[in-house]
């Protein structure tokens, strides 16, 4: 669905690059992560696949379509929820998805049913200005699905919201996976990217660090531990014990068998730790 191949881009069109030297594929019904802090470079190459910024030097082709020569089918395709909401405050929020929903040639879902999916359906003849910010991130977020797109652009979907409505959000996002939607994520938050993400790729200061999935960077760059607590007589214990050492293991065992334990748990790297320990740099 997206293939990317040696992107640059600059905003001050000299070599001083907010994105360089990109390389990237994104296959049907996956869901890519773009994992960095502010300016790292991910709103500008979802700019460019999404051509609200002109492609300078590379090949990026989406849904088929070679970005320089995009056409109105392209964006039939393709829906783009933005970080910052940008929704017409005159206009209810009912009438800003029944406006959307008329600049496509393609079938359309309906703009109540949409509304009723994010909680928003109490306030669909509220003008969208006196809507909260959160309220209008859940706009944003369920406009970018009107025209039932192949190609789904995300920028920071959960920002703003409260957890239940995070959750809520993720949710959706993961039933739209699973009916074969192809997603483009760009997040700083390493909990929304883990649950969400087939793949991800670390992008500091323009240039890709690595890309593989969650479950392999845990893999191979975190430690395996466990860390269980457990009764011990009137005492709470609580241990640090590793896989791959054997006096470890039996001990384990052993406390396993004695069945005390009142907590055990994985500790796995975050991706958050894997991000610094490959970048340097944090994900703030």
């Amino acid at each position: 669905m997206i293939k990317v191949e040696g992107l640059y881009h600059s905003y001050t069109k000299n070599e001083k690059y907010a994105v360089q030297d990109l390389n990237f594929e994104i296959a049907k019904g996956e869901v890519l992560g773009f994992l960095g802090p502010s300016g790292a470079g991910k709103s500008t190459t979802q700019g460019v696949m999404t051509g609200l910024l002109q492609l300078q030097k590379g090949n990026v082709t989406v849904a088929g379509f070679d970005v320089r020569k995009i056409s109105r089918t392209m964006f039939n395709k393709i829906g783009v929820s933005f970080e910052q909401s940008n929704v017409y405050g005159k206009l209810s929020g009912l009438e800003n998805l029944e406006f959307y929903r008329k600049l496509f040639d393609v079938p359309t879902e309906d703009p109540k049913a949409m509304l009723e999916l994010v909680g928003l359906d109490h306030v669909a003849d509220q003008k969208a200005a006196e809507y909260s910010k959160g309220m209008k991130h859940r706009l944003t977020f369920v406009r970018s699905m009107l025209n039932k797109p192949e190609l789904w652009f995300l920028d920071e979907p959960t920002t703003g919201l409260d957890p239940a409505i995070a959750s809520q959000i993720k949710d959706i996002i993961k039933k739209k996976k699973e009916e074969g939607t192809t997603v483009f994520l760009t997040t700083h938050n390493m909990y929304v990217a883990d649950a969400l993400c087939d793949r991800v790729a670390f992008i500091i200061d323009g240039v890709i660090k690595l890309i593989d999935s969650p479950r392999n960077l845990k893999l191979q760059y975190g430690e395996r531990l466990v860390e269980v607590e457990y009764r011990e007589g009137d005492c709470l214990k609580k241990e640090k014990l590793s896989f791959l050492d054997r006096k470890d293991r039996s001990h384990l065992t052993e406390i396993v068998n004695a069945g005390n334990i009142e907590m055990m748990h994985t500790k796995e790297a975050t991706l958050e730790e894997i991000f610094i320990k490959v970048t340097g740099r944090g994900l703030k």
